[in-house]
């Protein structure tokens, strides 16, 4: 899943509220992050980490979790990066009360507008199999309205970041 906008704030702002860190400001705004945290710091820009998520669609889908290596990269332009990949780690085995979900590569690019320093393109790529045996009817349909509530709820949380 591809997902795309505009936000009415700078680049720094928008990775403020997305950058993948323990303690960031992820797990306040999004509905489907419950928790963050980092298993390993590999680099200053590499880690490997756990994000569980709350059950969904009325508990149709139970908690999950996802075990992935994120990089975080700046380019030259001020475009910020977030990529991860699912990865097995020997300090995170599967817990209980949780499926574990497994994320092929995915990412988010915040990419400033060129002569709007107040507003960023959003670039997301998703791509999760959340695991378990839920029917793929119930996947597809959760997919679409979980990134229009990312945007929303992401619109959101920078306009009370600059307030």
């Amino acid at each position: 899943y591809k997902g795309e906008g505009i936000l009415p704030a700078s680049p720094q702002s928008v990775w403020e509220c997305i950058k993948p860190v323990a303690g960031g400001l992820r797990t306040k705004w999004d509905q489907n992050v419950k928790d963050f945290e980092v298993i390993e710091a590999i680099s200053d820009t590499v880690s490997i980490c756990r994000t569980t998520t709350p059950s969904a669609c009325m508990r149709i889908i139970s908690p999950r979790e996802f075990v992935d290596v994120v990089v975080m990269k700046q380019y030259e332009d001020g475009t910020m990066l977030s990529a991860a990949t699912n990865v097995e780690h020997p300090l995170c085995p599967p817990q209980p009360n949780f499926v574990r979900g497994f994320n092929y590569p995915c990412g988010c690019f915040c990419i400033p507008v060129p002569g709007e320093p107040d507003r960023t393109e959003l670039l997301t790529f998703f791509q999760t199999d959340l695991g378990g045996y839920l029917p793929q009817t119930v996947v597809d349909s959760f997919f679409p309205s979980s990134i229009s509530g990312f945007y929303s709820n992401l619109t959101k949380a920078v306009k009370a970041l600059k307030a």
